[in-house]
């Protein structure tokens, strides 16, 4: 049976490690975090069944709106800056893009106010709006 010195020394001290590996951890950025209201998964998951695509297209809008520096976050309004870098981000095409938006906004999800600029509720539908006391400068 070994003695347990020679079971340490095959470890290195914390003191010699191998500093590219904390070289390395040192350039990958932090992970940012959104927050999305509990309603969305209790409520808007539930009562509307919705696509991976749909869900995935809506919290784009969302994050964009609600989550990021937005000079119109209390309009409740998310600018699209572009169609084609939209898609890309999401990996879908424009035209399937603009079927599920078309959708989303059926549903009540989201409005459109102009092309390029989407109105999203804070708490994504209007009675969970209303029931939160939510409202909006327009």
């Amino acid at each position: 049976m070994e003695d347990i010195r020679s079971v340490l020394t095959k470890f290195p001290e914390k003191n010699k490690q191998d500093h590219k590996d904390s070289s390395h951890f040192d350039q990958v950025p932090t992970p940012t975090v959104s927050e999305i209201p509990d309603v969305f998964f209790d409520v808007v998951l539930t009562k509307l069944k919705l696509s991976r695509q749909e869900i995935t297209t809506l919290m784009y809008l969302y994050r964009y709106t609600w989550c990021r520096p937005n000079l119109y976050r209390s309009h409740g309004i998310g600018p699209i800056h572009s169609y084609s870098e939209m898609s890309r981000d999401l990996f879908l095409s424009q035209d399937e893009l603009i079927q599920i938006l078309r959708h989303l906004e059926t549903l009540g999800l989201l409005q459109t106010i102009r092309a390029g600029q989407y109105f999203i509720r804070k708490y994504f539908i209007e009675e969970l709006d209303l029931r939160y006391g939510q409202t909006y400068e327009f």
